[in-house]
């Protein structure tokens, strides 16, 4: 085995893992391994906040479907991961989070930039290991990789500062991806009968479909059982919404035809899908999870099977495999199954009867425009194949019913960890894996204000030509809502009356910047945002208030206030 440094065993891992580009702010903790970078072909790229790090590492890996990197300093730097982390989490992406920490002398005395690192990441990371001796560094980098692809999670790799430095003897190479197989070959085989039986068989395609590229395989078998297909939330990018049997998304804001459809079903597919809690909330008033639906589950983590659902058959499995499997073993039931006209029918009917609601909710002309009418005229405009990122709030949660897409990896959302300030790092992270595309950040003007407005000069500087869209409506949407309906429009911390002019600040910062205002010029403002190639932010000046905003985000978690103080009398529900 070669003689090398520490430094250059990690730098020389991050290579045969197929890592080109690492995400950070410099730091003294890793300049040492900092100074290889470019002689080994990776490009360090600085951004303006270590959060905005760590979720372009995410929006990179959804994207490429590849672990990969973020690096930062110890302590503070560290510290700003969590929150992304978290994200990565929850959406099962492989982001290795490289974190220095304070040298091993020092550890324990309250030295310069010291924290205990590793119980911030203990619970949002699928592995964690601190380098314990310099000598094993490409050893648990390896290892950090290995489960970050095979876990399908965040990985946390803890150096110590020290540790970058001395000799070591190495071998140097690739991790292998390890599949799950089909699972239980007994347990397919009771899906398969459930489904060959079935009156009104639903799929609920879960990000595991995209992740493992399953979607031509999951067409097929939708296709053979006559399947209507509901994408789970915000994963709008599993199924081909120009498909026949695409019903659209579930879930907060999401498509009423799905709902409806998932609500008859008989026995549910759920692929891919750890069916979370949150993701499954009635919606529209509509208490659409079905109640006596046969329910199989296939996932590749064991953890999630029956956790948030009772299931009737869970099958640990790779979707990628199982789904042609499934479909072999329900066709031997079911030779020659024929199209079920009336369902397809019914698939049609409801939804053109979505389709006609929301394009009743989204028709208004007033000024300055409404969501909705900005929401379809924007959703008209993106180029097909474009990839969008979407943070959280009123706005981009109503983007659900909004944004459709006919190809895997194209919606890089927040999920349920629901962090503000997810949209712009992501959507960094995403145009570098998929340089050829237009790429949209899709954020209200609270969101942009934690992590866009800063990020938009790591896109100047390093070159990155994200479209930013900001649904600006001087408010927090989501939680003005929550005051409205439960503590009689008493404003506190919700509206934001002194936005600046977010098109002119990207001007000065080197960006192309573009205000809009009425819905006929959303879609020559984003041909020529796309045709600039360069970063740009639009302005959007939307209507915000009472009349305008979605039902509230956490009903499920509200109740109308109780005061009992005198002192707060006034401010009892009435």
């Amino acid at each position: 085995m070669p003689k090398m440094t520490p430094s250059e065993a990690l730098v020389e891992t991050l290579v045969a893992e197929g890592v080109q580009n690492v995400f950070g702010i410099v730091g003294s903790a890793f300049m040492d391994a900092l100074d290889l970078f470019p002689a080994a072909g990776i490009r360090f790229i600085p951004v303006a906040h270590e959060q905005a790090a760590a979720h372009a590492a995410d929006g990179l890996a959804r994207v490429s479907g590849r672990p990969q990197a973020c690096i930062a300093q110890n302590g503070p730097g560290a510290a700003n991961f969590v929150s992304a982390m978290v994200a990565a989490y929850w959406a099962h992406s492989p982001v290795v989070a490289i974190t220095p920490e304070t040298g091993t002398m020092g550890i324990g005395t309250g030295g310069f930039q010291e924290l205990d690192q590793m119980a911030m990441f203990e619970k949002q990371t699928v592995y964690q290991v601190r380098v314990n001796q310099p000598q094993r560094m490409a050893e648990l980098a390896r290892r950090c990789f290995y489960m970050a692809k095979n876990l399908n999670g965040p990985t946390q790799l803890n150096i110590p500062r020290d540790f970058f430095y001395g000799l070591c003897h190495d071998e140097i190479y690739p991790t292998a991806r390890v599949s799950r197989g089909l699972g239980s070959v007994q347990s397919l085989r009771e899906a398969a009968r459930l489904l060959a039986e079935a009156k009104f068989p639903v799929i609920l395609a879960g990000g595991g479909v995209s992740q493992a590229d399953t979607v031509e395989e999951l067409t097929a078998l939708a296709e053979y059982l006559s399947a209507p297909v509901v994408n789970s939330y915000l994963h709008n990018d599993t199924f081909p919404a120009e498909h026949a049997l695409a019903a659209g998304p579930i879930g907060y804001c999401g498509s009423k035809a799905a709902m409806r459809l998932i609500a008859k079903a008989d026995v549910v597919l759920a692929l891919g899908s750890r069916l979370g809690p949150f993701g499954t909330l009635p919606q529209y008033d509509i208490d659409y999870w079905p109640k006596t639906a046969k329910i199989i589950q296939v996932d590749v983590n064991i953890e999630v099977l029956g956790l948030s659902k009772r299931v009737d058959v869970a099958s640990c499995a790779d979707v990628k495999e199982y789904t042609p499997a499934l479909l072999a073993a329900v066709k031997e039931l079911r030779p020659g199954l024929a199209a079920d006209a009336a369902r397809l029918a019914d698939v049609a009917r409801e939804k053109q009867i979505w389709a006609d609601e929301l394009a009743q909710w989204s028709a208004s002309n007033e000024k300055p425009m409404h969501p909705r009418r900005f929401l379809s005229e924007l959703s008209q405009a993106i180029p097909a194949g474009s990839i969008i990122a979407t943070d959280i709030g009123n706005n981009s949660s109503m983007c659900n019913a909004y944004f459709r897409f006919n190809g895997p990896r194209q919606h890089i959302s927040a999920l349920s960890w629901g962090n503000c300030g997810f949209a712009y790092g992501a959507a960094m992270g995403a145009k570098i894996g998929a340089p050829e595309r237009p790429v949209f950040c899709f954020q209200g003007d609270g969101a942009y204000g934690i992590s866009g407005i800063q990020e938009v000069m790591t896109a100047v500087r390093e070159d990155i030509p994200v479209i930013a869209v900001v649904a600006n409506n001087f408010e927090w949407g989501a939680e003005k809502k929550n005051q409205i309906d439960y503590y009689e429009s008493r404003f506190v911390g919700a509206n934001l009356p002194a936005n600046p002019d977010y098109a002119a600040l990207a001007e000065v910062m080197g960006a192309k910047g573009y205000v809009v205002e009425a819905p006929d010029q959303v879609g020559d403002v984003v041909r020529e945002a796309v045709a600039s190639g360069r970063p740009c932010v639009i302005n959007a000046k939307i209507e915000g208030g009472a009349r305008v905003l979605a039902e509230p985000f956490r009903r499920d978690a509200l109740k109308m206030p109780e005061r009992h103080l005198e002192k707060y009398a006034h401010l009892r529900a009435k």
